[in-house]
């Protein structure tokens, strides 16, 4: 039966890779990318250079299209399982390149478990008849990278934590907890807490163009702006989260 490992390579720094990571590479016949332009391209060199240092023996690399999604959709839900859809269609022609004996991969950013879609696409696959096995190989998140970066812990003594969206937090601070991670933010959610609220805030997380910031969320909301704005113009896109902090 085929094989497929949805592996976890980290938040951007190549030596976030396990030692079960590496050693699954290792295994790998085929590894498949969904391409996601030129703007992206820095991504796809990153895993290369990744499978260039860890892996010896041959492999094949393929890839195709990752589909545009709308970014403002008025149905958020019915929006991303239109878009998984369309990724696993995607995925269903890259499969077609594994042959039954082999063994076939995915690079996923951080861990396969928060915030990825690539898990639900091989559930769909599955429920369309496809047949393989699955291996997840976990990986360092962007949340641990943050909280390593800026040396401080991901909760409060005897506190629960909580981690949501932009568009959550947007809506309200979560009850019932004081500390709360946040991904997928692109209109400054944070802008509108407490300005109290303590934030600690990052960006390229383990990669060469890291940019951390932290404080008061009314002294450094301005910066983090700032910030963010001119890193996107300067590279075409970004990848950031915080974690916001009430004391």
């Amino acid at each position: 039966m085929r094989k497929i490992l949805v592996i976890g390579i980290g938040a951007g720094n190549p030596d976030h890779l396990t030692l079960q990571a590496v050693k699954a590479l290792q295994t790998v016949d085929v590894f498949f990318v969904l391409d996601k332009g030129s703007v992206k391209q820095e991504l796809v060199d990153l895993r290369s250079s990744i499978l260039a240092e860890h892996v010896t023996r041959p492999y094949r690399w393929v890839e195709g299209p990752d589909p545009d999604r709308d970014r403002t959709p008025t149905d958020y839900v019915a929006t991303i399982e239109a878009w998984r859809r369309a990724r696993a269609d995607v995925c269903l022609e890259l499969l077609s390149e594994l042959g039954e004996d082999e063994v076939g991969a995915f690079l996923v950013w951080g861990d396969p478990s928060l915030y990825d879609s690539t898990l639900a696409i091989l559930d769909d696959l599955a429920a369309r008849g496809e047949t393989f096995e699955v291996e997840v190989i976990p990986g360092v998140t962007s949340v641990a990278a943050l909280t390593a970066g800026h040396r401080v812990s991901l909760n409060q003594v005897g506190k629960p934590v909580q981690i949501t969206t932009g568009r959550r937090l947007a809506e309200g601070w979560p009850s019932g907890v004081d500390d709360v991670a946040v991904m997928l933010d692109a209109k400054y959610s944070f802008e509108g807490v407490d300005p109290d609220t303590w934030i600690y805030w990052g960006a390229y997380l383990g990669m060469p163009d890291e940019i951390l910031v932290s404080g008061r969320v009314g002294d450094v909301a301005p910066r983090i702006r700032e910030l963010r704005e001119e890193a996107r113009a300067r590279k075409g896109w970004i990848m950031d989260t915080y974690l916001l902090r009430r004391t």
